[in-house]
């Protein structure tokens, strides 16, 4: 409830294919990584009721090293810590997010992991492939999102409004190899960005 009015009344949202967001999980979305507005956009469009199925995979060593952050991103965004740096093994390191799966919630993960430079690609790592393997046949949503890096850049704290835009690609089945994952949903990131008001070509 705090989400949404912040988000609409504040920045300029065009939103490209939203009908096909998924209805209901289990599902993952997969949208490229600039900004910690992303997450709080991408929960803005889905209806109230469907919030609390809505939940963010975040770096625990950063969202629960202070107290205050911590409690805000576990209450209030609901956040799934991920102990990135002190877990090695993969079902155990995706452990909540599986248990998640199989209530059927909807997880925001970054293919890209940590933000990058405002409204720069990084390297997609295979994080997801580990996550969707086990939970067959979970679909994943490729989204790009453009111009949030500049409303809220990497370490800044107060965000300056601009346009931003939303583009949710098509639905990705779990294939049985990671690069073929990536690379697909790297194609479609790629495909969508031409799609994006924001975007300008000399930002490649």
């Amino acid at each position: 409830m705090i989400i949404k009015p912040v988000v609409l009344i504040l920045l300029g949202l065009n939103v490209v294919n939203r009908n096909k967001l998924p209805t209901h999980g289990p599902a993952i979305l997969a949208p490229s990584h600039n900004s910690h507005l992303d997450t709080l956009v991408l929960m803005s469009l889905f209806p109230l009721r469907m919030i609390h199925k809505i939940r963010p995979v975040a770096a625990a060593d950063y969202f629960l090293a202070n107290r205050y952050i911590a409690w805000f991103a576990l209450n209030v965004i609901g956040i799934i810590p991920l102990n990135r740096k002190q877990v090695t093994r993969k079902t155990q390191l995706f452990e909540q997010c599986h248990k998640a799966l199989k209530q059927g919630e909807i997880l925001i993960f970054f293919p890209e992991g940590s933000r990058g430079e405002p409204e720069k690609m990084t390297q997609l790592k295979k994080g997801i492939f580990h996550l969707t393997r086990d939970c067959k046949p979970v679909l994943v949503y490729p989204i790009m999102m453009h111009g949030l890096g500049r409303s809220l850049p990497k370490g800044e704290a107060l965000f300056v409004p601009f346009n931003c835009d939303v583009i949710v690609g098509e639905p990705l089945s779990c294939t049985s190899h990671a690069s073929a994952l990536v690379q697909e949903i790297e194609l479609q990131f790629n495909s969508m960005r031409s799609l994006c008001s924001t975007y300008r070509v000399d930002e490649e």
